[in-house]
């Protein structure tokens, strides 16, 4: 900073010599991209509750573990609904 030379700087560009180009910051995506990012979020928690109930599964005994087969029925009966909507095909 202090050896660097004096009065030497980059010329600068008028306002009137530079090209001005406004585009619209926001762009369009499909309904159906927000649809796959969603269904991914719900599917990744599942992982993150069924791995501290593998974690656990001796400790929770029968009860925990018919209570994780009821969760994960309950997942897949929305996992088929999804996909016979069509939810899952991207055209």
């Amino acid at each position: 900073m202090f050896w660097a030379p004096i009065g030497q700087t980059t010329p600068k560009i008028p306002p009137t010599n530079v090209v001005s180009k406004r585009q619209d910051a926001r762009m369009k995506f499909d309904v159906r991209y927000y649809l796959v990012a969603i269904l991914f979020i719900l599917f990744d928690l599942e992982i993150a509750f069924l791995f501290p109930w593998a974690v656990a599964l001796k400790d929770l005994g029968p009860t925990g573990f018919w209570a994780v087969v009821i969760f994960l029925g309950i997942l897949v009966v929305g996992f088929i609904y999804e996909w016979k909507k069509g939810a899952l095909d991207w055209e």
